[in-house]
């Protein structure tokens, strides 16, 4: 090596040394070897390091799960339920067919003039009952059953032998489940004993 190169190779050598904190250089700026003891040292705290990153890592991925499984609960919820209001409007639809149907006399049901309509009438509300079966749309069962707060409304108590009290006698507007969250309570008459 020719003394050309000398300064060559100092300004290189300072050069990679650049940004390199002082405690970690000798006197004449060369990279001081670490003692046996601060190797060990700086191992210990490079594994603590690593294991407490392994620990942030696997509670990342936990977390990114439990986001991932919410979503896809809020996702199938908003797909199950997204018809709920327009489920509650159609069904004063059915309560008017309901009370068209029920308002029919017998009478005229033989009619031949009236049994294109009453049959229309039927029909459409059979097919009213297909498509809210098709969406999960149920109806709730009421007259007979014990009062369940749940699903039923009581609107008022009938005095009554024939049954045992809270028991539904009287159903005044049908309740209805959409899946397994209710859309509309029926609205009953409850027996109670009289006296």
């Amino acid at each position: 090596m020719n003394d050309n190169d000398q300064p060559q190779a100092d300004a290189a050598k300072d050069e990679e040394l650049k940004g390199v904190p002082e405690e970690f250089l000798d006197d004449e700026g060369e990279l001081e070897a670490p003692e046996t003891g601060d190797v060990s040292e700086a191992l210990e705290a490079l594994r603590g390091d690593l294991e407490a990153a392994k620990q942030d890592a696997l509670y990342a991925k936990a977390e990114t799960q439990n986001v991932r499984r919410r979503m896809e609960k809020d996702v199938a919820d908003a797909r199950n339920y997204a018809a709920t209001g327009f489920a509650r409007d159609v069904l004063s639809v059915w309560d008017n067919l309901s009370r068209a149907v029920d308002a029919i006399p017998e009478s005229l049901r033989g009619e031949e003039k009236m049994k294109g309509l009453v049959t229309g009438i039927e029909a459409t509300q059979r097919e009213l009952e297909k498509v809210f079966k098709q969406h999960g749309i149920e109806r709730i069962a009421a007259t007979g059953l014990p009062l369940d707060p749940n699903q039923h409304q009581a609107m008022m108590e009938i005095p009554t032998d024939e049954h045992e009290a809270g028991t539904v006698v009287q159903e005044m507007q049908s309740g209805w489940m959409i899946k397994d969250r209710l859309l509309r309570p029926a609205m009953v008459g409850v027996a109670k004993k009289p006296g």
